[in-house]
């Protein structure tokens, strides 16, 4: 299986589908190709949140703001899977994820794929990581290293996500991301809501109450609740969370209990 994700919309995935079948016989499965305009890190949060779903695969991730520099390509060797994508941190908090087990956290191993020359310096995705995902998948994860197009790289951009800060009477933190429905996703774990539930907490400076699901507010009411991601989660019943607490991607969250 070959995945496919990217922040194309239609029909640029299409060219890059016509690569991977013209070179593999590999089930080709879009994840999405709606993931937030050249905004690395959302990417890198949905990518990880989506791809320890499946099976063992390869994973063509384009959300490539720096296409045509000299940034690298990159493939990742992770837990059974590989992820090749633009070396510009996408796709290292997924690969960190799938590589960890029961044991606890496992290693990753990143090579950096060479293509002298690409037909266009607009559309790597096409001329760039489409073959290099064919080629893996064709090759075997386990194969990179006897292939003379991958070299081994200790050196890459990486990404991490900002650590709340955890208080007694509350946490500080801010927002990941935004997704379709209009709800806010923090970086607060939602372990601190875990005896909060039936009750209220502030909002930079506004009451909300906590619940487990939005209905349990009325419709286009607030609510502040933990999402399917397991962070806390600012929302509306049926409504837009982002515009009801007046945050958007990168805004400061403080939430105090008392």
């Amino acid at each position: 299986m070959i995945t496919l994700s990217s922040d194309f919309g239609s029909p640029y995935p299409a060219a890059m589908k016509g690569v991977l079948a013209s070179r593999t016989d590999a089930r080709l499965l879009d994840v999405s190709h709606e993931l937030p305009r050249q905004d690395v890190r959302a990417a890198a949060f949905w990518l990880r949140e989506v791809l320890p779903y499946f099976p063992p695969a390869v994973h063509l991730v384009v959300i490539d703001p720096g296409v045509g520099t000299d940034r690298a390509a990159l493939a990742i060797r992770a837990g059974g899977h590989g992820l090749v994508g633009p070396d510009n941190g996408v796709l290292l908090p997924a690969a960190r994820t799938l590589a960890d087990d029961t044991d606890g956290p496992g290693e990753i191993e990143v090579f950096e794929y060479t293509d002298d020359d690409p037909e266009s310096v607009t559309f790597h995705g096409r001329d760039v990581f489409a073959p290099a995902a064919a080629t893996v998948q064709e090759t075997g994860i386990e194969g990179l290293e006897r292939h003379d197009r991958f070299s081994p790289v200790e050196e890459y951009a990486d990404l991490t996500f900002p650590d709340p800060t955890i208080r007694e009477d509350g946490a500080d933190g801010e927002v990941l991301v935004v997704d379709d429905f209009g709800n806010a996703i923090t970086n607060v774990p939602g372990e601190v809501l875990a005896d909060r539930f039936g009750e209220a907490v502030s909002i930079n400076g506004a009451w909300a109450p906590v619940r487990r699901t939005y209905a349990e507010v009325d419709i286009d009411n607030r609510v502040v609740t933990v999402g399917s991601h397991g962070n806390v989660e600012l929302a509306v019943n049926q409504g837009w969370g982002d515009e009801r607490f007046s945050v958007s991607t990168g805004s400061r969250v403080r939430l105090r209990w008392t």
